[in-house]
């Protein structure tokens, strides 16, 4: 027999400060945590982390599509087949210009040594990156 719990997929909502930015339905979510990389897939443990500066990876369920985006710090939950990533600024990969990325992390690097905030620009700026080439060198582009 199958329970309600067994067939209930693995719902994820991405959301920023200002904005829910993807919401749906996932085979699996890899997020980087201050602990270390955490994979999700559907009857997860309870967890509560919180999120370094880097990128998300969502498995869309039923397709070949991957969301990929960059977050700069925050919190993932993951409850009930339920996961929330949580974080002040979120962007997709596919919305981060390589170019510009490129630009803005040589820039925060030369402000390394200026103050402790650059440290963090350039983690953000790292992350932003990544999350776009991850997008322009998949399947279809």
């Amino acid at each position: 027999m199958v329970t309600a719990a067994e067939t209930e997929a693995l719902h994820v909502e991405l959301v920023a400060a200002d904005r829910t930015v993807w919401s749906g339905d996932a085979a699996m979510v890899i997020a980087r945590t201050t602990e270390g990389d955490i994979g999700v897939l559907r009857d997860h443990a309870p967890a509560l982390s919180l999120l370094a500066e880097a990128v998300v990876e969502i498995q869309v369920e039923g397709t070949d599509d991957v969301v990929v985006a960059a977050v700069d710090g925050g919190f993932l939950s993951v409850a009930n087949n339920r996961v929330s990533i949580l974080s002040e600024h979120v962007e997709l990969g596919e919305d981060i210009h390589v170019d510009k990325a490129k630009a803005e992390l040589e820039e925060a690097r030369g402000l390394i040594g200026a103050n402790n905030e650059a440290e963090r620009r350039v983690r953000r700026a790292e992350a932003r990156l990544r999350a776009a080439e991850k997008v322009s060198s998949g399947p279809g582009h």
